[in-house]
């Protein structure tokens, strides 16, 4: 076994130190070297202190996740080093720098004292898991910050600063420059104290009449159990029995609260997007040497919304950026929403009013494309015309300097033709942002067939600088995101068709869990967007034979309903309240009688969730089939990052095989019986009925 946990001395002070690289996670074999350490040291009668410390960026970052999949976590448990910890008969200090996160900041708790660099962060991120903190985090930290604070904390998972950590009482002080030096000397100025009376366990919690009434308050506002609240509701009400039970218990109690989160379909959906966003950003087959292309000054081409939002995104990571349009006024505008965008963040005290001015003044805006050719990065953001963006490639071509990045952020159309035009295809890939670019995390990485390896590896890389979480897909009309998104939104359509209305769909689906349902979402992005994306299906023969098809977006964009923007779309808007419209529901009664569809009043919120669904979920079967995701996770990525999946479900691909791949396929089949399906909407992809067998 390798040595994770090594002893050394300097005078009578023990250093004992966790070398558990990248994040010294608590592993299993973690917690035996740490325990035989801690064991032996409790004999030692030549120390007078013990510094736990952890190596490289790091102290403990929390857990190793992948245990938790395994019927019980091995031995020996967090707690039992913990108590090891507290029965020192010497002060123990934690040495806390870098993020100490879950199963860390437990570690310092059970320590006497913890001290930490000025820069250090640490929280107890584990509700964001689906879990609570296991390892006595809800009975030691209300101890020692007071009930209240430790609430925040525990049912948030929020971290926060050392500075503000030292402030609360969870560290005793801070330090500056070289940690391990400035901890030796604390060390021995706090050698030989009373260690006993600073064990957390020992310590009395009371709560007060205020602390019962933040508590029903917090609880009253988290979502349902069935809607992602399970972990943070255990979590509140673990941390209300600091205060009604004895510490043993309280452990005891804490402990098994935490064994039945790890065992909800919340936690296992969460881990697998902790996962799968991580796994995102690895693709296959590139050497680890791989050399990246330097990016240190970006081009826009399109200063509407989106590539003002791209602008902003580069801004904000301190890269110059040169927005380039053809129109003034579309610049004018763009210079508006670009102050005033950073001028609201000061004022909400989100930045600094420097780091406004700093930020706007790394934009320039400009109607000259020559300024674009001194830049390492170029994209494309113009609307939806082909015809547009081939001419825009061909000269970005042609004035690029060489070995500069050409890249569009179109969502659907094929950048393989767009490559070509350019005449350095090598240099091509998509880049499809999500709106408001500058807020949004996700970003389509959309690899080309001639895409350079350096060139896609570099735009991941870049892609982290900026904030977002990228995901890498092959080149097909949507991608992954809006290839998937055409069979929800046709089903949304078929039903507002059959009968039901827009406020229904949408209740439907939002009580399912998505940030917003097809209705309200098209209005907000713009029916006229929307409808402009069918009409490129269309000219490229992507349609299906069916005239109803998206037959309803395509009527309100003609009858000048583009959603809030105009006050009108799907539904009609008092400010940016939706209220449901009598026009629109005659219209989509004119419209199903116009295409023989018969209306009815027994459509189920059920009905409405699977029919939108499963097209979707068999669409990213077909996607995998096709190679243009690498992995099932990655587009669950897509999905929670760019469409407002509940990450409590874990994504469409793993919703699929909690409620059981062979369920989906039979319920596909019952619609396609119902419904028909000439056009082929219910047919089931090979590797779903595989996986349902």
């Amino acid at each position: 076994m390798s040595e994770l946990v090594t002893c050394t001395k300097d005078g009578d002070i023990s250093i004992v130190t966790i070398n558990n690289p990248p994040i010294n996670a608590s592993s299993q074999a973690v917690r035996e070297q740490l325990k035989a350490a801690l064991a032996q040291l409790r004999n030692a009668a030549d120390i007078k202190a013990v510094m736990l410390c952890c190596a490289g960026r790091t102290f403990m970052a929390g857990a190793d996740i992948r245990e938790f999949d395994l019927p019980e976590i091995p031995a020996p448990d967090p707690n039992e080093i913990h108590a090891l910890l507290e029965s020192m008969q010497v002060p123990v200090v934690a040495v806390m720098h870098g993020t100490v996160l879950g199963g860390g900041l437990e570690l310092g708790l059970a320590c006497h004292y913890r001290v930490a660099l000025a820069s250090t962060e640490m929280g107890l991120p584990e509700v964001k898991l689906g879990i609570l903190p296991g390892g006595g985090g809800t009975q030691r930290l209300p101890r020692l910050v007071g009930f209240t604070k430790a609430l925040d904390m525990i049912v948030t998972g929020k971290s926060m600063s050392a500075a503000n950590a030292l402030d609360i009482g969870l560290v005793d002080t801070l330090f500056d420059g070289d940690l391990h030096a400035q901890t030796l000397e604390y060390c021995r100025s706090i050698a030989g104290s009373d260690c006993a009376s600073r064990v957390l366990g020992r310590l009395p919690v009371e709560l007060s009449a205020t602390d019962k009434l933040v508590l029903e308050e917090r609880v009253n506002k988290l979502p349902s159990t069935e809607k992602g609240g399970n972990a943070a509701r255990a979590a509140a009400k673990s941390t209300e029995k600091a205060g009604s039970l004895p510490f043993a218990e309280g452990l005891k109690y804490e402990r098994q609260a935490f064994i039945d989160c790890r065992n909800t379909n919340e936690s296992k959906a969460l881990r697998h997007v902790f996962f799968a966003e991580r796994e995102a950003a690895r693709i296959p087959n590139l050497p680890r040497d791989l050399g990246l292309r330097t990016i240190q000054s970006v081009g826009i081409v399109g200063a509407g919304t989106m590539g003002t939002g791209i602008a902003m995104s580069f801004a904000n990571a301190g890269f110059p950026v040169v927005l380039q349009d053809l129109s003034p006024q579309t610049l004018s505008r763009a210079d508006e929403i670009i102050d005033s965008t950073y001028q609201g963040s000061a004022a909400k005290n989100r930045i600094t009013p420097e780091q406004a001015q700093h930020r706007a003044g790394l934009i320039t805006t400009t109607e000259d494309d020559m300024q674009l050719s001194s830049c390492d990065l170029i994209i494309e953001a113009v609307f939806e015309n082909f015809d547009i963006k081939k001419a825009i490639f061909k000269r970005l071509g042609q004035i690029a300097k060489p070995g500069a990045i050409l890249a569009s952020n179109t969502s659907s159309l094929d950048v393989n033709v767009l490559a070509q035009c350019s005449g350095r295809a090598a240099d091509v890939l998509g880049m499809h942002f999500f709106s408001p670019a500058n807020i949004m995390r996700l970003l389509e990485v959309v690899r080309c067939d001639q895409t350079a390896p350096e060139v896609l590896a570099t735009i991941m890389h870049l892609a982290k600088r900026i904030g977002k979480v990228p995901v890498v897909s092959g080149v097909c009309f949507g991608f992954i995101g809006n290839r998937m998104l055409e069979g929800y939104l046709r089903e949304a359509e078929f039903l507002l068709l059959e009968g039901a209305t827009p406020g229904f769909i949408d209740k439907a689906l939002e009580d399912y869990g998505m940030a917003m349902g097809p209705c309200r979402m098209i209005d907000m992005a713009g029916v006229d967007v929307a409808s402009k994306v069918v009409l490129e299906q269309k000219k490229s023969g992507n349609l299906p034979d069916d005239d109803t098809y998206r037959v309803v977006v395509q009527k309100l964009h003609e009858q000048g309903r583009f959603g809030q923007k105009t006050s009108s779309g799907y539904y009609r808007y008092e400010g940016r309240t939706p209220v449901e419209d009598s026009e629109v529901l005659t219209l989509f009664s004119d419209l199903a009688q116009q295409h023989g569809i018969t209306q009815r009043t027994d459509i189920s919120a059920q009905e409405v969730v699977e029919r939108c669904l499963y097209p979707l979920i068999a669409e990213g079967y077909r996607i995998l089939e096709e190679g243009i995701a690498y992995r099932s996770g990655d587009i669950d990525t897509v999905w929670l990052h760019g469409y407002g999946f509940p990450a409590y479900r874990g994504g469409p691909m793993f919703y699929a095989t909690t409620i059981g791949e062979s369920n989906v396929v039979a319920s596909m089949q019952r619609y396609a019986k119902n419904t028909g399906n000439t056009s082929g909407y219910w047919s089931v992809p090979a590797s779903l009925s595989k996986g349902a067998n």
